[in-house]
């Protein structure tokens, strides 16, 4: 009997220290101690009860604090409403404090409002910052130009940029660049007077292409222009010539067909209208011995008119036959 009440007072125990144990990890779980004597010693000043207030909000006190401590030990004053403010509105608030302190350790003049404006834009700005200090070197796909003669040139480039932290937030990006740089190559080349000087010279496209002011308007700043390699392309001035012969070709064959077919539509034509001729002659040579016999009717023609009219056709008839050429006898081979 002793024995079972001792057991069950054992339970009872165990199970209350359980329950105290529960109820104490829940309450530093609520009331973050560990972070508030970090922060204290941390030379943090953040109240218990600011803590507790946090979790209600959605907000976690340790990112909070762990930032405010870094930030502090790193000498840059940043509050604990503005980290949380940047936390609710979607920022990344280590991201944000780790940029600051790599741009005062770089001398950069970069503030709070202006790093968070960098995040919550979409932009690294950690790495914005580190591309600042160590620029960054982006190399361009070929770009196909032709010089004056013809000539066609693929260029490749290395630009060397940094970011322009005043330009991250609404600055154009690196496909921007990439394309101002390709339009400005283009344009270089199809100025020089043959593809032999841009062979000869090829920094002069970089020149050409920095005095441009490319990177207005972007984040980055462009610090130098270099042509890697160029390659000579097709011969697109002798191509382009040869596609014109032949198209010239083509019109003026289109032109002699228009021009065959049209005396071929002539020659029929004369053709009709002298058998219309010869129809008309044949016709009235049909009427001429019904004229003859009207004549001799009403006495307009006698017999001795007659016969001169008839011997007048067989002299015709001779004259022709002697005008005409005899056949030449085929010479003998």
């Amino acid at each position: 009997m002793i024995l079972l009440i001792l057991a069950q007072s054992l339970t009872g125990l165990a199970i209350f220290f359980v329950i105290g144990i529960i109820a104490l990890l829940l309450l530093f779980y609520i009331i973050p101690v560990n972070l508030w004597f970090q922060a204290a010693v941390s030379g943090v000043q953040v109240s218990l009860l600011q803590l507790i207030i946090m979790r209600f909000r959605k907000v976690p006190p340790g990112a909070i604090v762990l930032a405010m401590i870094t930030s502090k030990k790193a000498g840059i004053d940043i509050t604990r409403d503005e980290l949380e403010a940047h936390f609710l509105a979607g920022g990344n608030i280590k991201l944000v404090v780790n940029a600051l302190i790599s741009a005062d350790k770089a001398n950069m003049n970069l503030t709070f409002n202006t790093a968070t404006a960098i995040d919550l834009a979409g932009r690294d700005v950690l790495e914005a910052v580190q591309m600042s200090v160590n620029p960054k070197v982006i190399n361009t796909p070929p770009v196909t130009a032709v010089a004056k003669d013809g000539i066609q040139l693929i260029a490749k480039a290395r630009v060397t940029v940094r970011a322009n932290i005043e330009q991250l937030v609404g600055g154009a990006g690196e496909d921007t660049v990439l394309a101002r740089i390709g339009e400005g190559v283009v344009s270089s080349i199809g100025s020089s007077v043959n593809h032999k000087k841009v062979l000869e010279n090829p920094d002069v496209i970089s020149k050409l292409v920095l005095e441009k002011g490319l990177d207005a308007g972007t984040a980055f700043q462009i610090l130098s222009i270099d042509i890697a390699d160029i390659d000579i392309g097709k011969n697109i001035g002798a191509a382009l010539q040869m596609d014109q012969a032949e198209a010239d070709k083509n019109i003026a064959q289109a032109k002699a067909e228009e021009r065959r077919a049209m005396a071929v539509a002539l020659e029929q034509e004369m053709k009709a209208k002298a058998q219309e001729a010869r129809a008309k002659v044949i016709e009235a040579e049909a009427q001429i011995p019904m004229a003859m016999a009207e004549s001799f009717r009403s006495g307009n023609m006698g017999i001795m008119d007659y016969y001169k009219f008839k011997n007048i056709q067989a002299d015709t008839s001779m004259r022709d036959s002697i005008a005409k050429p005899k056949d030449r006898p085929k010479p003998l081979k």
